[in-house]
């Protein structure tokens, strides 16, 4: 459990799901509030355990925005203080996740962006970021997913930012380049509900009907087919579950190669994004396979968000000073353990429970932003 010392937060990074996104929250919440923190056991319990050039990146790139005391940054490292001097600075920005590695890296760029987003959203001037890495790797939100499911879903909640994809960046190569334009933080109209001194809330409980299926199905340096076989194998399974979709096929210019089907479900107070990748030797057919049963199953579990967005949620909800509900198809590990960190610094803000849906989130805001 995390225990705070004088002002000095001490974190333990191997709790619950104990991967990289203990830290990256931390981050955030550490350069929004000014508020240092020790963490140590990071990523105790993984096959390679602490800082990753990932990792690694995020910590460099958060500390540059508010001048941070850092000690314990690289690679390996399981023990990290990092203590903010200034509020954060807007500004244009580069960070490279392969320059933090020899031989380069394809660290997601995507867990990068939303590290850093969420501060620079409220500093009251717009800053720019270009990050090199991957942008289409396993394990973590595809550009995609950034530019058409989390960044709509916060906008809601007055974050945004407008994104490019210069070039893709799959794994291992990476070498993908993205820019993002980060704009202020706006207030937004919410709902008000009655009653006196309620707060305005985003309510994605009941997500409504389907408006709209769409996706893509594309591949770098790879035979055209493959594209092809991917988009309609997607189409078939979808249409199976009585479910019509609009899929583009992409030709993704790289420095090399890979596949992958990524798909957007949207609803009328709901969204949810669903990625398969393809690797040596699994067919295109199951690439698509993946993703399109992954949308089914969530579709049909009629829950507003899928359980990825549901833990992003989280960190913007907080931040806006909103109070926000939300329905899940489950309370993912991811989920618990966002929850727990952001307590450490703000005390209990999220509650989860039971629904016939699979999970239901409720967050209050701390008003910060």
């Amino acid at each position: 459990m995390a225990e705070a010392r004088g002002d000095l937060l001490e974190i333990d990074g191997s709790f619950g799901e104990g991967g990289g996104q203990i830290l990256r929250t931390a981050l955030t919440l550490a350069v929004a509030l000014g508020r240092p923190f020790r963490m140590r056991r990071i990523r105790a319990g993984r096959a390679t355990p602490g800082l990753r050039p990932q990792h690694l990146l995020a910590v460099r790139a958060a500390a540059a925005l508010c001048n941070a005391t850092v000690e314990g940054d690289r690679i390996g490292s399981q023990d990290l203080l990092f203590a903010p001097q200034c509020r954060p600075t807007g500004g244009d920005y580069t960070f490279d996740v392969g320059a933090t590695e020899a031989g380069g890296s394809a660290g997601a760029v995507s867990l990068v962006f939303q590290t850093l987003f969420l501060p620079l959203s409220l500093v009251g001037a717009p800053s720019r970021l270009t990050l090199v890495g991957g942008t289409h790797v396993p394990w973590s939100p595809p550009f995609h997913y950034l530019a058409h499911v989390y960044l709509p879903a916060v906008a809601r909640l007055g974050f945004a930012a407008d994104l490019a994809l210069e070039r893709w960046g799959w794994y291992p190569k990476g070498g993908g380049v993205v820019h993002a334009h980060i704009r202020p933080r706006q207030h937004v109209a919410l709902d008000t509900p009655s009653g006196e001194g309620a707060e305005p809330t985003l309510d994605w409980t009941r997500r409504g009907r389907i408006a709209h299926i769409w996706g893509i199905s594309a591949a770098s340096n790879l035979p055209a087919h493959i594209i092809q076989r991917q988009k309609a194998q997607a189409l078939e399974t979808l249409r199976k579950a009585g479910l019509r979709a609009e899929i583009d096929e992409v030709e993704a210019p790289a420095v090399g190669f890979g596949t992958v089907v990524f798909l957007v479900a949207e609803y009328e107070r709901g969204l949810g994004g669903f990625t398969a990748y393809g690797a040596l030797r699994k067919p295109a057919e199951r690439v698509a396979e993946e993703a399109a049963r992954e949308l089914v199953r969530s579709h049909e579990t009629k829950a507003a968000v899928d359980e990825h967005l549901a833990d992003q949620l989280l960190l913007p909800a907080v931040l806006a000073g909103a109070a926000v509900a939300f329905t899940t198809p489950r309370a993912t590990d991811h989920l618990r353990t966002n929850a727990w960190t952001i307590e450490q610094f703000l005390g209990t803000r999220v509650d989860i429970e039971p629904h016939p849906t699979g999970a239901l989130v409720r967050v209050r805001g701390a008003g910060v932003a």
